[in-house]
């Protein structure tokens, strides 16, 4: 059984394993120098010398470590790895970059609303556990079988809208309020309606927190529309019934657009306008949202 090492001067009394190593090689050599090995002496003392120098290196290295260890780097990698916090500063940048590569890289035209795309904290608006993933292309999940859409979504919709500044819009299904946030950059009134408490409230604490004053929110079944504040000029709808509901057309002043999410499973998003020769609609692109509930749920 081999002793442990024990630390003793650096010069030459080291004992244990790693010293039993250094004399076992000096014996080998000494033995192949008396059988006439075909190395000459002054090699043979050369490599005598760098394994001796070597074993001695080794050595020290294994005293000041504390002893003979074969995980020697375990000490500097235990214990959890810490989580990176992302700061404003990074969540701006990447902000930018989604505006630049998501939306006007793709068809987002209309410069106001890469503006409130671009001003609008997205991170703000999503679980804590997935705000490092706020400003990526796509969708992320919200409580109770919900999502936020993916920010080129939300801007395309926006654009449809075709805001000058001066319209007062209806949103259907407030969801984390990120596109009500959106739509509050761009005109002076916003209503929304939610039809779960629990995310509308939560919606509706966070869009006050960050300053938003011109939503008036409500909880209830979004189906029917707000007729206490109709008729509005815009009507964005963010959950997919199987065909739009009449009251939101009725609600809807002539000149008016209503943005909106139909069909299942299979989904298109249509714009409807209406004006003094009735109600027009067309199909824009397909889309995936969750199903409206409520009194849509019978339709």
């Amino acid at each position: 059984m081999l002793r442990p090492g024990r630390a003793g001067s650096l010069g030459g009394n080291l004992r244990g394993p790693c010293n039993e190593v250094r004399a076992s090689w000096i014996r080998r050599m000494m033995r192949l120098r008396g059988r006439g090995n075909a190395l000459s002496a002054e090699v043979c003392r050369m490599f005598t010398n760098f394994v001796i120098f070597f074993v001695f290196l080794m050595s020290l290295l294994l005293v000041i470590d504390g002893g003979c260890s074969t995980n020697r780097f375990s000490s500097n990698q235990t214990g959890p790895k810490k989580k990176v916090a992302i700061g404003e500063t990074d969540f701006d940048r990447l902000r930018r970059r989604m505006v630049d590569i998501q939306l006007r890289g793709r068809d987002i035209r209309d410069a106001r609303v890469l503006a409130a795309m671009g001003k609008v904290p997205r991170h703000e608006f999503v679980p804590a556990d997935l705000r490092s993933m706020a400003y990526g292309d796509g969708a992320l999940p919200l409580k109770m079988g919900q999502t936020i859409s993916q920010p080129y979504i939300v801007a395309y919709m926006t654009q449809l809208l075709e805001l000058e500044g001066t319209e007062r819009v209806l949103e259907i299904g407030t969801g984390s309020g990120y596109q009500a946030a959106v739509l509050a950059e761009l005109v002076p009134e916003v209503y929304t309606i939610e039809i779960l408490p629990e995310l509308g409230e939560q919606a509706a604490a966070v869009l006050k927190k960050l300053g938003y004053g011109n939503i008036r929110f409500r909880i209830g079944d979004g189906y029917a529309g707000w007729a206490e504040y109709a008729p509005f000029d815009r009507i964005i709808v963010t959950a997919a019934p199987r065909k739009v509901p009449q009251p939101l057309i009725d609600q809807l002043k002539d000149g008016g657009l209503l943005v909106c999410p139909v069909g299942r499973p299979d989904q298109d998003l249509i714009v409807v306008k209406k004006d003094e020769d009735g109600i027009t609609s067309r199909s824009t692109i397909p889309v995936r949202f969750v199903p409206m509930t409520g009194e849509a749920e019978g339709q």
